[in-house]
Order: structure tokens, then C-alpha cells, then sequence
């Protein structure tokens, strides 16, 4: 296994947990059409957001989106700016009509959730449904949530980047009055998803199709209509669609990204692919903490671990610190980048988005057996 390990690859296998890697071909692809898009004679970073071309753009991409999540045409998809954070306070300007009249549902499983709750206050009564946490390793059961009747809605983080926890299961509406509202940023794309589940989708690109600087809302058509009255323009989906998402410049670089990024996805055979990836990737990380008798820890519950972020310790459950500088130290040797755990959480997560191929994961993975077995006391 030493020897096997002295190969180091000819690329930087890139675990940062957003922006992430994008697949080669998507970047070759954009270095090709950098200065000259097609044969317009421009760039598309000099394009008019109103130029036929710039609207074939974002139609090509809307259209992917549907394809290959197979939107009901009841939803509408938009590009906006201000990331997945600037959701957290679009979600409740939008499906509550009165300032501080309306109460929301959130259930809180991680730091994500929990400023989404945080932003909410600002304008709603926020009932969390899940118990307050010491530490988040777990989803409670949704048998087990504090539901509040009379919430306009149920909001809930897919994927918590930070604790390395996410659903296995989607969280179904409690009543056909209360529309479930999902940030799906850190894991959008990497399965099949049932969009009619859902009353809004939230989603930043950065991490599973394209660049920072987007955001992707996918909201269903009666949703959309009664916003509060102090909702920024820019935050207001009447508004926002009525213009397709061109009621000022939108982000048209990132746009233009993802529309090549939901190509590659298409190319690859899509969101079965993208799912079946993410398990592998996963279970090749995931195998070697739990086969290591305690040398890597991770407490999450195994039944909500996240395909996306494997966080753990090294040496025990609280870590040895000199052992993990270690281990971040000989990654960086062989081109693996990005691995140190969030300041919040300490420790290493592996960040395992749709760029990244197995046979990185693979790599990482004989990495640390080889550096489990020359440091085990």
C-alpha cells in the first residue's frame, strides 16, 4: 500500500466545500468559448443580459433544469443573485403576505438551518419543531416534530455542510395548507429529487452545477403572488418572474456555467448517475472510518450521514490535533486540497460534490489507510 501511495495524481483532487470542483470538460468548454462565445464575436462576461443570445442562454438552461429534474409545469425556475443566504429571507417575504402576522415551521439539524430560522424571526413567529441539539449528529424522527398547525410553511436544510448530516428520506407536507421549503444547495443534483414534493426549492450553484454568485429558486405557481409589502424588489418572485428572472442584470457568467454544467450532468445520464456517484464516492470514505476501530471518528448516526461532507476526527472522538495537521499536511503532498474541518467543527471533511470522479474518493480513501496504519499506537 506505501508503494502504491507514492503516485501522486496529475490533477488537484479538490475537497473545498464550495466553490467546488467542476469537471474538466465543463471548464474546458469555457476556456474555448472565454473570449468568443460561439460565433457572437463577444464574451458572454460582455454580453446584454437582453441580447438574443444571452436569453438563449438562460432558456437553455431553464430547459435542462426541467428535463433533467422533470419540473411540473406548474413551477417556475429562476436565476437570481445573492446565493442560497438571501433565500433565507426571500422564503418568508414571499409565502407570508404581513409582517410579524404569520407563523412558520423550521426544523433545525445544523448551522444552515439554523440561520435560515435566525433570518425568518425578522419577519415571522418561528416554532422550531426540533428540540434544541447540544451537538448536531442526527435527525430527530419527523414522527417526533412540534408541528404548528397554523405555519404557512415547513422549512427544512437537505444538507448541513458543516455537521455532515442530510435526509436519506424527503420530508413530506403535514397538511395540503403548509408547502415544504427545502435549501437544497450542498446536495442539488446529486440524486433524483420529486420536485411536486415541494412548494419552493432553494439552491445555490457553487457546489453541485456551476460558480458562486447564483442562486436557483424553483417555486410553484400559487406561491407565487402575495408577497409581503416590505419584499425587496429583488427578492420578489411576483416580480422576478414576471421578467424571467431580467427584472435588473442577473448573474450572467454563473448562468452561463450552469447551463454548461446541467449539460455535462444530461451527457453523464443525469440524476440516477449523479446519485449512484455520490454513494460511491461516500461509501469508500465512510468504510475506512468505520473499519478503523476508532482511529477516524465520526458521530453522526450512520442513518443521516452526508454524501456531500464526511466530517471526522482523527486519533479518537475528540481528535488528536497533531495528527490531523499530519494528515491535512501529507494530503496537500499528494494534491489533495481543502479537507480541514469548519472552525465551528475542527477536525477533516472531505467535500464529495457531482465534480468530483470515485477515483478521487478512491485515492483519499488509500491515503488514509496508508496514514491509519503508520499512526496507529
Amino acid at each position: 500500500m506505501a508503494e502504491q501511495m507514492k503516485k501522486i495524481p496529475d490533477h488537484l483532487i479538490n475537497c473545498n466545500p464550495g466553490p467546488a470542483r467542476i469537471p474538466y470538460e465543463i471548464l474546458r468548454r469555457a476556456q474555448d468559448e472565454l473570449i468568443y462565445y460561439q460565433d457572437t464575436g463577444i464574451s458572454v462576461m460582455e454580453m446584454s443580459h437582453r441580447s438574443p443570445e444571452f436569453e438563449n442562454i438562460i432558456r437553455t438552461a431553464e430547459n435542462l433544469f426541467r428535463e433533467i429534474m422533470n419540473i411540473p409545469d406548474n413551477y417556475r425556475v429562476l436565476f437570481l443573485h445573492g446565493g442560497g443566504t438571501a433565500q433565507f429571507a426571500s422564503i418568508p417575504l414571499n409565502l407570508c403576505p404581513e409582517l410579524k402576522s404569520c407563523k412558520v415551521n423550521y426544523a433545525v439539524t445544523g448551522t444552515w438551518s439554523e440561520k435560515a430560522a435566525k433570518e425568518a424571526e425578522k419577519y415571522c413567529h418561528v416554532n422550531r419543531v426540533t428540540p434544541k441539539l447540544d451537538k448536531f449528529t442526527t435527525i430527530p424522527d419527523v414522527s417526533t416534530w412540534k408541528i404548528d398547525p397554523d405555519g404557512k410553511y415547513l422549512f427544512y436544510t437537505d444538507n448541513e455542510t458543516i455537521a455532515g448530516v442530510e435526509y436519506q428520506f424527503k420530508v413530506q407536507p403535514f397538511s395540503d395548507t403548509m408547502p415544504v421549503a427545502i435549501d437544497m444547495t450542498s446536495n442539488f443534483l446529486s440524486r433524483p429529487v420529486d420536485v411536486s414534493n415541494y412548494g419552493v426549492i432553494i439552491a445555490g450553484t457553487q457546489k453541485n452545477v456551476g460558480i458562486a454568485g447564483l442562486a436557483i429558486v424553483i417555486v410553484r405557481d400559487d406561491l407565487i403572488g402575495k408577497p409581503m409589502s416590505i419584499c425587496p424588489t429583488v427578492l420578489d418572485y411576483t416580480i422576478l418572474n414576471k421578467m424571467k428572472s431580467l427584472y435588473n442584470t442577473p448573474p450572467c457568467y454563473p448562468i452561463y456555467m450552469t447551463m454548461l454544467y446541467l449539460q455535462w450532468i444530461k451527457d453523464q445520464g443525469g440524476l440516477d448517475v449523479m446519485g449512484d456517484r455520490s454513494d460511491q464516492r461516500a461509501k469508500l470514505i465512510y468504510d475506512v472510518i468505520d473499519q478503523s476501530n476508532g482511529f477516524y471518528f465520526n458521530g453522526v448516526d450512520p442513518n443521516c450521514r452526508s454524501r456531500m461532507n464526511a466530517v471526522f476526527r482523527i486519533g479518537g472522538n475528540n481528535g488528536d490535533e497533531q495528527l490531523e495537521k499530519q494528515f491535512i499536511q501529507e494530503c496537500k503532498e499528494r494534491k489533495i486540497i481543502g479537507i480541514k474541518g469548519h472552525r465551528l467543527a475542527g477536525g477533516i471533511r472531505i467535500s464529495m460534490f457531482n465534480g468530483m470522479p470515485v477515483e478521487d474518493a478512491k485515492f483519499i480513501s488509500e491515503l488514509m489507510i496508508e496514514f491509519m496504519e503508520r499512526n496507529r499506537k
